[in-house]
């Protein structure tokens, strides 16, 4: 069933505001995934916070042109995977589309994307997408700066022991 002009013009809308507000944007190609497959990516990506749907190429490039930023020649049917919570996860999307990309392999590839306001190529996505989530990067924070301690602790009491 073909969109009206209303349904067109909101979802360019809805795209404008994501390229805008979001931290990161990813445009996902995708061909042949089953429905399972999908159901369960977009659970996972909706509990993390991240919004998919799938837009005509026009549409995407219009909202790219309202928005400052160059269209993209892409390949394939394509999705957007945006943050949808306010200071969510910026590297999110991208990490969680990869991980699904390395699930379904010719089915599914990051292939752009928005990230912190940039436009970016596939290839920087899915560098963007190797980042560890935050939480991640604070443990292995805390990890550092409790390692010397931990060291000193060790030796400390190496040292005792040997004192008695």
């Amino acid at each position: 069933m073909a969109k009206t002009k209303q349904q067109k013009q909101e979802t360019i809308e809805r795209l404008e505001q994501a390229f805008k507000t979001a931290a990161s944007s990813v445009f996902v190609s995708f061909r042949g995934v089953n429905v399972a497959d999908e159901t369960a990516m977009r659970k996972q990506l909706r509990e993390a916070g991240v919004s998919y749907f799938v837009a005509k190429k026009t549409l995407i490039d219009r909202a790219l042109k309202a928005s400052g930023h160059e269209p993209q020649e892409m390949e394939g049917e394509i999705a957007v995977a945006y943050n949808a919570a306010e200071g969510g996860d910026a590297s999110a999307p991208a990490r969680l589309i990869h991980e699904f990309t390395q699930k379904l392999k010719d089915k599914l590839a990051i292939v752009g994307g928005i990230f912190e306001g940039t436009l970016r190529d596939a290839l920087s996505m899915r560098e963007i997408a190797t980042i560890p989530s935050i939480d991640v990067l604070r443990g292995r924070f805390a990890n550092v700066i409790n390692s010397p301690i931990q060291r000193l602790a060790i030796v400390l009491n190496q040292v005792a022991g040997t004192k008695h």
